[in-house]
């Protein structure tokens, strides 16, 4: 905990700027029109989403959402650009559902950067709703989500170019809740709350040389991740019916990840087995990610935040700047 409490002036700095912010830029924006009531209806308010949490919405059916993200996840020594696009589909009433591809690119400090853009890991989910928020009553939106992550990027047998590692080598199935209910300020705008949490699971996989787990030319042997706990609670603020402000607040603790094995070359490279066993030791982190939304119309709009995880135990801080477009049809 040492390293978060570091971040604290940070994070503190952060929240009281968006609590300055949101009663200044409110009183700077076009005034509504008169109207019987002075709250802001929900039609009058557009979105696109926090920049990290989940809707618990589902599509109509029929409709379609594409949602690209371009992102560098800074960390010491390390640029990991990448993009991340959502692409849903509305099966049926209730049940979204959709593949999310990664690619990336690593450039790093002390070593050779990847070789180009490459593959990452393929997620397929399906989301099913259970309930759907309506106006005067206490009952959020909520859905169960379902993912699976396929292992298609390049995990092992890197050779000299380890940064060309942009999998995890397993397949990891992820479970979620998802929540989301709308909140009447004082001022009768509109403050949109989620509350996700999820739980990953992964399977056992073969390693083999130079990999992203750490492991060197000449390892034969198998990685188990731990089980990954991830919570986020956002709110998003209807400045005016274009523009939005937006803040997740993070929480992750991913269990311990062993390495086991043997290295069939000594450092001469002659043939000479060694156990190795590697594990990382359980790991927590938390995070925000303050953003801005402009939407052009109630389904196309832009975000453009930063997420920020602060370094806790056993784990490295980052700073992630992004943006996304989010247009449904």
């Amino acid at each position: 905990m040492t390293g978060v409490r570091r971040y604290w002036p940070m994070l503190l700095s952060l929240l009281g700027w968006l609590v300055r912010s949101v009663p200044a830029l409110a009183q700077s924006a076009p005034a509504l029109p008169p109207a019987v009531s002075t709250e802001q209806s929900m039609s009058d308010a557009w979105w696109t989403g926090p920049m990290l949490a989940n809707s618990a919405e589902t599509l109509p059916p029929g409709h379609f959402l594409f949602e690209p993200y371009l992102y560098d996840i800074r960390s010491p020594h390390t640029d990991s650009f990448g993009s991340r696009t959502y692409m849903l589909y509305g099966l049926m009433n209730r049940l979204s559902i959709g593949i999310i591809p990664v690619f990336g690119y690593n450039r790093l400090g002390n070593g050779p950067n990847s070789s180009g853009i490459g593959a990452g890991d393929l997620t397929v989910q399906a989301q099913y709703r259970l309930t759907e928020f309506q106006q005067g009553s206490w009952l959020p939106t909520t859905a169960i989500q379902w993912q699976e992550t396929l292992p298609t990027g390049r995990y092992d047998e890197l050779g000299n170019h380890p940064a060309n590692g942009l999998g995890a080598g397993t397949y990891t199935t992820t479970l979620a809740l998802n929540t989301q209910t709308y909140l009447w300020l004082p001022t009768g705008r509109i403050l949109r709350v989620r509350f996700n949490v999820s739980e990953a699971f992964s399977q056992p996989a073969r390693v083999k040389d130079v990999s992203v787990y750490g492991t060197s030319q000449g390892f034969r042997g198998t990685v188990q991740p731990g089980k990954g706990l991830f919570a986020d609670l956002a709110i998003e603020y209807s400045l005016t019916e274009r523009w939005v402000l937006a803040l997740d607040a993070t929480y992750s603790h991913n269990g311990n990840t062993r390495v086991a094995g043997e290295n069939i070359l000594d450092p001469a490279s002659l043939s000479f087995p060694q156990q190795v066993r590697l594990d990382s030791g359980p790991s927590e982190a938390f995070g925000i990610a303050p953003a801005i939304e402009y939407n052009w119309s109630p389904t196309l709009g832009v975000l453009l935040g930063t997420r920020v995880i602060f370094g806790g135990h056993n784990s490295t801080g980052s700073v992630t700047p992004a943006i996304a477009i989010n247009y449904v049809y």
